[in-house]
């Protein structure tokens, strides 16, 4: 009787044992340090976790961003985050500009792949890229809908940027001589200042994010760039292919993100986080049930 007792005690150690053991699924997700990223991040991680069994470990607002992140992910210390065309190609592949959407999305894949062994899930669907923005009433008055349209009356606007748009060479003085602009004025501003002052009419017209949450709020009308002079900078979910081959199923699920987010349903978030306050998980949570993803 004793010594059944003995083997039923080190059966029950033996299993528990074997449960402790037993391999945790685990995926780490990370994010840049600005509200759209933090969005985005989490539209990835609640879709994981409300679809699969893997635990999402979250590393949100990594500074540095794109610096930072994907040496991490060479390391295998970070799985998976949301990245822009644009800085992949500039900033990683240190590639030159000029090049349009679809065959430098198609070079990205495959130098990623080639490379480091990171595999781009497929674009939300928004180019988070320079965009030149002015009042929707001034726009519609005057039926300016392009650059080169507000090129041929820019004589009458002042222009407000940061200082560092005027600095750099792929600022505003390439895009004045590709479109020809002579604004009435330009004022160099703090970026912090720049919605601060089309709203109080110090400027007429700024250059913005075309997905920043403060053109909803100023109800700003965001101009075409009908010559492509900034680069496309379309945000897509990036995966260790290391991850993939340990999660498969993540490259179906993930890819249902797949133009799924304009560029003005990627503003509406922006704005529900920075103007309305809202949790970045709230809104993702929010957009995941409109979606039917969840």
């Amino acid at each position: 009787m004793k010594t059944k007792s003995i083997a039923l005690i080190l059966l029950v150690m033996l299993m528990v044992t074997a449960g402790c053991t037993k391999t945790e699924k685990k995926i780490t997700v990370a994010s840049k340090p600005h509200t759209e990223q933090y969005i985005l991040a989490e539209i990835i991680s609640q879709l994981i976790e409300n679809k699969t069994d893997i635990k999402v470990e979250r590393k949100l607002g990594i500074g540095g961003g794109t610096s930072n992140i994907h040496p991490a992910m060479l390391k295998g210390d970070i799985d998976i985050y949301p990245e822009y065309t644009g800085t992949a190609w500039l900033f990683v592949l240190k590639e030159e500009p000029g090049k349009s959407k679809e065959p430098m999305y198609d070079a990205l894949k495959k130098a990623y792949s080639e490379k480091f062994h990171i595999k781009w899930l497929g674009r939300y669907g928004f180019n988070n890229t320079y965009t030149l923005a002015l009042p929707e009433k001034t726009a519609v008055d005057n039926n300016i809908n392009t650059f080169s349209e507000l090129a041929s009356v820019s004589s009458q606007y002042v222009f407000g940027a940061e200082y560092d748009f005027f600095e750099r060479d792929d600022g505003y003085n390439g895009l004045a001589k590709t479109y020809g602009f002579n604004f009435k004025d330009t004022k160099e501003m703090d970026i912090g200042l720049k919605y601060v002052a089309i709203a109080s009419k110090k400027v007429d017209v700024i250059n913005a994010f075309s997905t920043d949450g403060l053109l909803l709020k100023e109800k700003l009308k965001v101009l075409k760039d009908d010559r492509n002079y900034f680069p496309a900078y379309e945000a897509a979910t990036l995966i260790r292919e290391e991850a993939l081959k340990k999660y498969p199923e993540l490259d179906k699920l993930l890819g249902q993100l797949t133009g799924k987010i304009s560029d003005e349903k990627m503003i509406k978030m922006n704005y529900a986080v920075e103007i309305e306050k809202k949790d970045p998980a709230l809104v993702a949570k929010e957009f995941l049930r409109e979606e039917g993803m969840i």
